[in-house]
């Protein structure tokens, strides 16, 4: 699969200065966890499961959450496990069938022994499966999670349902009331370092859980903030990205929270998309996007990446784009990140850069170029005239 891919080619050419890669289960860790992008979650719940998963697919989807845990209720459980392993069956067929590129697929879990139960019960189809999300994840109720998955899928290998190498990744999902509390977040923090380093082939990202954060407090954002906004929220993203997601190669990726509108409601505050980027028929999709409180999601996208943060969990098909679109490296940067690395070759120094409106240094500066190109690796270099709009529209928004 690849970003875009739902794009036609002649549409890509135009778009893309260089164009998203191919990628898949066997790629190599560090991509997929940059080309997660948005993960859809989706409750696993839903009769038409399998259907969802290949429309999704075909929309530019490339990695989906199906969840046993709080998207259902606790009497649905036992239900909701025989209805994914009934789909996953369905979509292997799908895909013997049909060749359908799926997305990435992970399930949500509540308890660790539900881990080797359902890679049993999901006998030859657990080659579309790619791992597990493990939820309010410490140290203490983490391991447990972590060594389960481990024997699960050694035991796949051995009889034979999964091939050898066929990885079985964690996320697990930062959302903890000790990692909120002050008094206790350092310890919670170390825990948890110390438990995903001991797995990290195993840890393919973390995730932020921030509506568990609020609801300690009994806070829910409005659709006019972000969780920037939020200065309870805002401090813990802080000081998870400080502790697990520093780039001196000890650092995992930590993907943004979850964006939970997507209604039209009443505003309280002024749009906040400029007019200046949107021209003629872009002036319908800047309406569309206030309409759905959009806007509100964009600012929330460009916020993440600033804060260290790569990638979404999504509630809603429509939130899928927006991510994908401003995930896309702009021809600026790569021109940036491509001038750092080339002169960290030739033993480091500065220069101006080619848009001469910057100093390029390479040591403080190098992290970020590496990280860039491997962005660009999933998800493209836009051409120098194409804007987000354009890749907005593209991508299946308007």
């Amino acid at each position: 699969m690849r970003h875009f891919g739902h794009v036609p080619p002649g549409t890509r050419q135009r778009l893309f200065h260089r164009q998203p890669v191919e990628f898949g289960t066997d790629s190599p860790a560090r991509l997929l966890a940059v080309a997660l992008g948005a993960t859809l979650y989706s409750p696993a719940t839903r009769p038409q499961l399998a259907e969802d998963v290949v429309k999704q697919a075909a929309r530019g989807v490339v990695s989906m959450v199906l969840c046993l845990e709080d998207s259902i209720g606790d009497a649905d459980v036992t239900a909701a496990e025989e209805n994914l392993v009934g789909q996953f069956a369905a979509l292997d067929t799908v895909e013997a069938r049909a060749g359908q590129d799926l997305p990435l697929l992970f399930v949500r879990v509540r308890e660790p022994g539900q881990i080797p139960a359902l890679v049993r019960r999901l006998g030859a189809s657990v080659r579309l499966l790619s791992g597990f999300v493990l939820p309010k994840f410490t140290e203490e109720r983490g391991i447990p999670f972590l060594e389960a998955l481990t024997e699960a899928e050694a035991e796949a290998v051995t009889k034979g349902t999964a091939r050898d190498g066929h990885r079985l990744y964690a996320m697990p999902v930062l959302e903890s009331p000790e990692l909120l509390h002050l008094e206790t977040r350092a310890g919670t923090l170390d825990g948890i370092r110390r438990a995903v380093t001991k797995y990290r082939d195993r840890v393919l990202a973390l995730r932020l859980g921030v509506t568990d954060f609020c609801s300690a407090y009994g806070l829910r954002r409005a659709p006019d903030m972000t969780a920037y906004d939020v200065q309870l929220v805002a401090s813990v993203i802080g000081d998870v990205v400080n502790t697990l997601g520093r780039a001196d190669g000890t650092g995992f990726t930590v993907t943004g929270p979850v964006w939970e509108y997507f209604r039209l409601q009443e505003r309280m505050f002024k749009p906040q998309l400029r007019n200046s980027p949107f021209t003629g028929r872009a002036e319908e999709l800047r309406a569309a996007l206030i309409e759905h409180d959009i806007d509100g999601l964009l600012r929330e996208i460009e916020l993440d990446r600033a804060n260290g943060l790569m990638g979404k969990t999504c509630i809603h098909p429509t939130h899928v784009a927006p991510v994908h679109a401003l995930s896309v490296v702009s021809h600026e940067e790569y021109s940036d990140a491509a001038d750092i690395l080339r002169l960290d070759r030739c033993g480091g120094g500065v220069l101006r850069s080619a848009y001469t409106n910057k100093m390029n240094e390479v040591k403080p500066h190098r992290a970020w170029a590496e990280r860039t190109l491997l962005r660009a690796e999933a998800f493209g270099v836009a051409r120098e005239d194409v804007s987000f709009v354009e890749l907005l529209v593209a991508a299946g928004l308007a």
